[in-house]
């Protein structure tokens, strides 16, 4: 069965378990969730569910996926995404997908677009450590040397320099489901240890 689901992260709190230990969670709304299309592998090349989540007003859509939903009858969404799946054939589409295919105690795998927190310079986007404050050493807080000399005559790719830090995809895996709020459609998550 697959399990998968396209959400918003809600917030922080905690939550205390049975022995009274406190539990940091990261809440997140997951769903609902409407089957748009099912792709077989005989046509497409692979099997796979495509999820839309969020309503969206029809007015921003584009004429080609104001035609896709009006096609299938279902209200224009915000996010669309691709799931792979064993048997698209378990689905059809209009079908919605709930937080209930989830369960207390397992794990998932949650990616998603990290804050972008704009120009930074080396110190903050990679931790170096920076020259001394003062003695007019005139070497605070640049990148310092940063390549060789004639040979081989430039930088090599992946030098850790200045630039944009954040606004990236990015996957935290094993995250614990603690609880569910299946009315209001939201997970209790927290990292395994």
């Amino acid at each position: 069965m697959f399990s998968g689901l396209i959400g918003r992260k809600v917030g922080m709190t905690q939550i205390f378990g049975e022995k009274g230990e406190v539990i940091p969670v990261t809440l997140i709304e997951a769903g609902p969730c409407v089957v748009l299309q099912k792709k077989a592998s005989d046509q497409e090349g692979y099997e796979a569910i495509q999820l839309g989540y969020e309503d969206i007003a029809e007015k921003k859509l584009t004429k080609s996926l104001k035609a896709k939903f009006t096609k299938i009858k279902v209200k224009p969404k915000r996010y669309i995404r691709e799931f792979r799946v064993n048997n698209p054939d378990d689905y059809e589409v209009g079908q919605e997908l709930k937080v209930d295919i989830f369960e207390e105690g397992s794990f998932v795998d949650v990616c998603g677009t990290s804050k972008g927190k704009g120009f930074a310079g080396v110190i903050k986007r990679w931790g170096f450590k920076g020259g001394p404050a003062s003695h007019g050493s005139r070497f605070h807080r640049a990148p310092g040397s940063i390549g060789a000399s004639a040979s081989p005559s430039r930088v090599f790719k992946g030098q850790k320099l200045p630039g944009h830090m954040g606004n990236k995809r990015v996957t935290i895996q094993s995250l614990e489901i603690v609880q569910l709020d299946k009315e209001i459609g939201r997970a209790s998550c927290r990292e395994r240890v």
